[in-house]
Formats: structure tokens, C-alpha cells, sequence
């Protein structure tokens, strides 16, 4: 079978998956943002250790998969967790270390990318399940269209990139990171999230959720995201080439792994929360 083949039939049934939950929400979706964190972060552990690093990896899965379901049980009010909480992660970890790791097997380190693993997989994935429940959005189905925002302006960006890079090719965006990116695309994907942003809005947001930006604020936040996304996937990329791996791991056939399909979420996620609380407006009907 063709890596292209491969591709296709893992998208087919994980994508439509992945929607179905991101719309139904809830322990489904918690569940979901955990198990994604819990194997991105294990995947980053792998990178690390490629790259002479030592971290504490079931403590670090540990934390990674429990940052969302955390966020789930505060958002039903069953706990509340305290600001604490993170600072004594940390001390935690640090103490791990401590006993865990000889001098020769650099603690600080250990410890550092096993925090930073934590913070990066299930602190950022879990800002999915916070616009899924967004404050400002009203009427059934209008938090699965503010989840979806995101989701649509960082697809958007990657084809128009991947399309017009392959297209038009020239100058290279950052060869020592990325050599198959270039100029051309990162451009093409601003302009193609520009256009998504517009449609997604027009059609989607404004008749499900009621909510909107003006045009010219809107512009802006397509380019953000576009940006943003394009950002994370060099990121990622970037930490890959420290490790001298080609994917995060081989778990999806023609894909690599999870943390090389959600590495641009990383970032969109978060911002687009932020963009959304700050410059969002409702739409009178």
C-alpha cells in the first residue's frame, strides 16, 4: 500500500472520530484530549531521550493525561483546583529527579523537559475542552463550532501551504529546520486562511453561535492563526531535528505519530481561546 493510500484511509476514520467527539463534548471529549496528551507527551519523551535527554516518563504521561480530565471535572464543579496545584507539580518532579536521576544523567534537565512535556502536550491540548465550553457561545451546537474554529483556520493554513508550496516552490522558509517548507506556502496558507476564516464565519459561526469579528479583526486573526499554526509545526519540527528523528512516532500509518498531527493545535488551541475572549462579538438575532 502507497504512503499516500495509508494516509487517506487513516484520515477517512480518524478525522470524522475526532469531530464526532469534539461536537458530543463532555467525558468523551475529556477522554479524548487525555489519551492525545498522554501519547504526545510520550512522544516527545522519545525525542528527548534521542536527543540525550532523560526524562521521568510515567511520571510525565501521568501528569500529561491528567491536565485534561482535571479541566473537565472543575468545568462540572466537582473539584477545584487551586493555583497551587502547578507550583507543587513542579516540586514534585524536581523531587523525582532528585532521587531518580544519578549527577551523570543531568536531573535539572530531566526534570525540565519532563515539566516542559507536561505543560506543552496536556496544558495546551487542554484549552480544546475550554472552547468547547465557551463562555460566549449560545444555542446547541455553538460550542462545537468555537472548537472548530481552530480546526478549520489550521487545515486551511497546512493545505495552502502544502499546495502552493508544491506549486509555485522557491525560496525555502527555514531549510536548516523544515527544507520542504517554503516561502510561497507560508504565504499561499495566509491566504487560504484568510478565506476559510471568512467562510467559516459567514456560514457557520454566525447562524450556529451567534458570534462573530468584524471584517477587519477578522483578517487579523486568520493571519494569527495562520501564523501561530505554522509556528507550531516548525516548533515540533525543530525539537525532531535536536532528537534526529524523521516522525514523532510510527502509530498512524502514513502520518507518523499524534504529536506530528497535532503539533500546529498546540498553538491555535491556546490562541484562539485568547483571540476569541478578547475580540469575539456577539451577533443580535
Amino acid at each position: 500500500m502507497s504512503e499516500l493510500a495509508r494516509r487517506v484511509i487513516v484520515s477517512v476514520i480518524g478525522a470524522p472520530l475526532a469531530l464526532f467527539i469534539l461536537w458530543y463534548g463532555d467525558a468523551a471529549l475529556a477522554t479524548l484530549v487525555s489519551a492525545l496528551s498522554a501519547i504526545a507527551v510520550w512522544e516527545l519523551f522519545r525525542i528527548a531521550r534521542a536527543g540525550g535527554y532523560t526524562p521521568i516518563a510515567p511520571l510525565g504521561i501521568g501528569m500529561a493525561a491528567v491536565v485534561p480530565l482535571a479541566v473537565h471535572a472543575e468545568h462540572l464543579g466537582l473539584i477545584r483546583v487551586p493555583f497551587t496545584v502547578p507550583v507543587v507539580a513542579v516540586l514534585v518532579v524536581l523531587a523525582v529527579a532528585l532521587f531518580t536521576r544519578a549527577t551523570s544523567e543531568h536531573p535539572l534537565g530531566a526534570a525540565a523537559v519532563t515539566i516542559f512535556g507536561v505543560a506543552y502536550t496536556g496544558g495546551l491540548l487542554s484549552f480544546a475542552y475550554a472552547l468547547r465550553y465557551f463562555d460566549y457561545a449560545v444555542g446547541q451546537n455553538a460550542g462545537a463550532v468555537v472548537v472548530a474554529f481552530p480546526l478549520a483556520l489550521t487545515w486551511a493554513s497546512d493545505i495552502g501551504a502544502y499546495f502552493t508550496g508544491r506549486l509555485i516552490g522557491g525560496r525555502k522558509l527555514m531549510p536548516s529546520i523544515s527544507p520542504g517548507k517554503t516561502v510561497s506556502g507560508a504565504v499561499g496558507g495566509l491566504i487560504m486562511t484568510v478565506l476559510v476564516a471568512w467562510l467559516y464565519q459567514r456560514y457557520v459561526m454566525i447562524p450556529v453561535a451567534r458570534l462573530a469579528f468584524t471584517p477587519t479583526v477578522l483578517v487579523g486573526v486568520a493571519i494569527t492563526m495562520s501564523v501561530v499554526a505554522q509556528i507550531g509545526d516548525l516548533v515540533e519540527s525543530q525539537l525532531k531535528r535536536e532528537g534526529h528523528v524523521k516522525d514523532s512516532s510510527s502509530l498512524l500509518p502514513g502520518h507518523g505519530g499524534i504529536l506530528d498531527r497535532v503539533d500546529a493545535l498546540l498553538f491555535t488551541f491556546p490562541v484562539a481561546f485568547v483571540l476569541l475572549k478578547w475580540l469575539v462579538l456577539p451577533v443580535p438575532g
